[in-house]
């Protein structure tokens, strides 16, 4: 925002400070020197036009015939862009009548930049002249701004990003969103100063706006007015909030809601329709949700397609590649736009239930489908889909009435928080949907059961033992269920294991395997061998082999890629009950380099953990030392404490207890926390390789600076497991934003690790 001086025959003269874009400027000047025809895309408010100036500016000595200006938000007519750009560069009135000659003429040449800013109302009028020109005039480079590109040959887009949240890595600096929003504050408010402590309400201000810099500065023009936290808890009223800025600015920057209607008038009725419909859709969504969900009244289902295109190429939409699909995302401003828009249609409520059931459908499938062929794609799929589920989650449980499919939804997502390690979160939905309904029933009983499993995982046995005992309550009242009766015995084994009852546990999970494999459930059979193993080799039992084979072998017969890293696992614990350490080893290396990371934090800390083990036995005491303290943070970073894990408690007492026996406690000290500072990637590399050299890692400062509410959000997703691409595309924003957060994260902690980021959120999670 912000206006301008005109001087004759230049660009017009900056009134307001050119904050930050230093990575878009030399992004885009790179791309001007490869091509003659360079255009900006973004929605309203990105900032394509301050950009499109400021560059412009920075390269005018390039060119001796001028760097020209033209204006076309304007127009309405096509036909009026050849004379308006033959007006701006003062061809002569002759030019009028047929403007395109005489332009080629006058340019004929010439060394020129010429800037065409808002072409997206002429789009077609805009393609055929700069077509024409560039085709006859050698010389002359078009820079031009749109909310869609022209679509001519030879075109390079850039789409303008959000501007930063977070400053430079390493660097104390305020990201340039809020170093905006500080300086136009300033402007209206000299008295305003940007603090460490009103520096968070400023960033979360930023965020909540998408770092839209149209948004900001009329979010900074309210500073007049109201103070910085009273702007941030209306934010969620922002079309009314934010509509007044400088008069002097175009009508389209004088609100936030005027700059959003500009680009939904450019929509067809089809395309405001659609994009209506997908804002019931968070964190972003696919084709085929999109298909799913929004094809009804008005829209058929192969038209989706093609209006998704239109609404990429107009900016409303992002696109980008995820694995094998597409994941199209809308900044939060235009999605709160659109439910405005959903809301007046009276289509909402339908939508809504739509997008509940939709996604309800998909947690059954992944969970029917889990232990086979498609384990890892599942995983995958339910994380990027992490918020939708959220959203479905929240509807149901907010909904009365709703209760057997909020129970039902939040217990097939078992493998879910089991997969990645988000147990807390889990638990929390679980917790949520077994409170809405007391009363009988399977989808309550399945909830019991999920709720106690993911309870044992994290080591919370008092709730484990609780959930337990509602089970065999209900199974009384439900009478022969023989799904209950078969996740009953398996829960009661497992509390029996964690609880280091091995005897009792190897009875029980016994029990239950023969039943799973009569049921023919094959992957709670699996998992029930997998924890026999364990139970067997705590007590010195033979059969441990065998149970660990079992386990392996389903793994193999049905494909099951992420459970058949545990088999490994678990054939390495035998092999070191049997005293084979550097087979175990070997095994449990292998288990561990095929895990995929982010989806199986509690199974890198049990390999971190084994591992350790297997060290110390060979002697390697500095080694195991460090592979404990990794093994320690990884657990933290699971959401889970071995003091809750009865079956590998009691080896790494006895672990424990020997390292401290064979090194002096500052030996200890410093190796252990060397392997708790190291990243979960950076553990992982040391454990596979076992040529690396003992020396630990130094270790790490305790955290010294609060963090702001973003980053404590960010802080809970790196605890979760979270790659900084995953971050980003759960929170929609970019990956560099993403990475500013991690990086000021850390800068402010004072951390040198992810891993110590995911300790520090564990020991503060309630």
């Amino acid at each position: 925002m912000g206006g301008h001086v005109q001087e004759a025959g230049t660009l017009p003269a900056e009134m307001t400070r050119f904050i930050g874009r230093r990575r878009e400027l030399t992004q885009a000047r790179a791309l001007l020197s490869r091509g003659r025809l360079v255009t900006l895309t973004g929605p309203g408010g990105i900032g394509k036009t301050r950009l499109a100036l400021r560059l412009a500016a920075d390269v005018r000595r390039s060119f001796p015939g001028g760097v020209w200006l033209v204006e076309l938000s304007a127009l309405a007519d096509g036909e009026q862009v050849a004379q308006t750009v033959a007006a701006r560069l003062r061809v002569g009135r002759e030019a009028l009548s047929d403007p395109l000659p005489r332009l080629v003429e006058h340019l004929a040449g010439r060394r020129m930049l010429l800037v065409l800013d808002n072409c997206e109302q002429v789009l077609d009028g805009c393609a055929e002249l700069v077509a024409a020109l560039l085709a006859r005039c050698p010389e002359l480079l078009v820079l031009a701004t749109s909310r869609q590109a022209l679509s001519v040959g030879g075109e390079q887009v850039f789409p303008v990003p959000p501007m930063m949240l977070s400053g430079p890595a390493g660097s104390a600096e305020h990201g340039e969103a809020v170093a905006l929003f500080a300086d136009r504050a300033t402007a209206v408010r000299p008295d305003y100063t940007l603090t460490s402590q009103n520096a968070a309400v400023a960033e979360e201000m930023c965020r909540r706006l998408d770092g839209v810099p149209l948004a900001i500065e009329l979010a900074a023009a309210q500073m007049r007015v109201l103070s910085a936290p009273q702007i941030l808890s209306r934010l969620d009223d922002r079309f009314r909030l934010l509509g007044t800025g400088p008069r002097t600015a175009p009508p389209r920057q004088r609100a936030l809601r005027a700059a959003i209607d500009w680009s939904h008038d450019l929509c067809t009725r089809q395309e405001q329709l659609l994009w209506a419909r997908l804002s019931v859709l968070s964190g972003g969504f696919d084709l085929e949700a999109a298909e799913h969900l929004c094809s009804s009244g008005g829209i058929d289902r192969h038209d989706v397609l093609p209006l998704i295109t239109g609404l990429v190429d107009k900016s409303v939409l992002t696109c980008e590649e995820q694995g094998t699909r597409m994941r199209y995302g809308m900044l939060d401003t235009l999605r709160h736009y659109g439910q405005e828009q959903l809301a007046a249609s009276g289509e909402e409520p339908a939508l809504r239930a739509r997008h509940r059931d939709y996604y309800h459908q998909m947690a059954r499938q992944a969970e029917a489908e889990w232990f086979g062929p498609d384990q890892m794609h599942w995983f995958t799929r339910l994380r990027i889909e992490h918020a939708n589920f959220q959203a479905a989650l929240a509807s149901t449980t907010g909904e009365p009435g709703q209760a057997p499919v909020a129970m039902g939804l939040a217990a097939a997502l078992w493998s879910h928080p089991l997969g990645y390690g988000s147990f807390h979160e889990g638990r929390r939905w679980l917790g949520q949907a077994l409170a809405l309904d007391d009363g009988p029933g399977l989808p309550r009983a399945r909830a019991l059961f999920v709720d106690g499993l993911v309870a044992v995982l994290q080591g919370d046995l008092r709730a484990a033992q609780t959930r337990l005992k509602e089970c065999r309550a209900m199974a009384e009242v439900l009478g022969e269920q023989q799904e209950l009766a078969r996740g009953t015995l398996h829960l009661e084994g497992l509390v029996a294991l964690f609880r280091a009852d091995f005897p009792h546990a190897i009875v029980l999970l016994g029990e239950a395997f023969t039943r799973h494999q009569a049921a023919g459930d094959a992957g709670s059979a699996a998992v029930a061998a997998c924890m026999l193993t364990s139970a067997c080799v705590n007590v010195g039992d033979p059969n441990a082999t065998l149970h660990a084979e079992r386990f392996l072998a389903l793994c193999e017969e049905h494909g099951a890629a992420w459970s058949r890293t545990h088999a490994l696992w678990a054939l390495g614990l035998d092999h070191y009950r049997r005293g084979l350490h550097r087979r175990a080893a070997t095994l449990v290396r292998q288990a561990l380099r095929d895990k995929p990371l982010s989806y199986d934090q509690c199974g890198v800390a049990q390999c971190l953990e084994v591992l350790g083990w297997c060290a110390a036995a060979e002697g390697l005491f500095e080694r195991a030392a460090t592979l404990m303290g990794a093994a320690d943070a990884a657990w933290q970073v699971a959401g889970s404490t071995l003091t809750g894990l009865g079956h590998l408690q009691t080896g790494h007492q006895k672990f424990e207890a020997r390292l401290r026996k064979e090194l002096d406690a500052a030996a200890f000290d410093t190796t252990t926390r060397a392997g708790r500072a190291l990243t979960l990637e950076q553990a992982v590399a040391y454990a596979l390789d076992d040529s690396t050299p003992t020396a630990p890692p130094p270790p790490a400062p305790e955290a010294s600076a609060p963090l702001t509410r973003r980053e404590r959000e960010v802080a809970g997703l790196v605890a979760d497991g979270m790659t900084n691409k995953e971050i980003a595309a759960r929170l929609t924003i970019s990956r560099r934003t993403a990475e500013g957060h991690v990086d000021r994260i850390l800068t402010k902690t004072g951390f040198t690790s992810r891993a110590q980021i995911a300790a520090w959120v564990a020991a503060h999670r309630p």
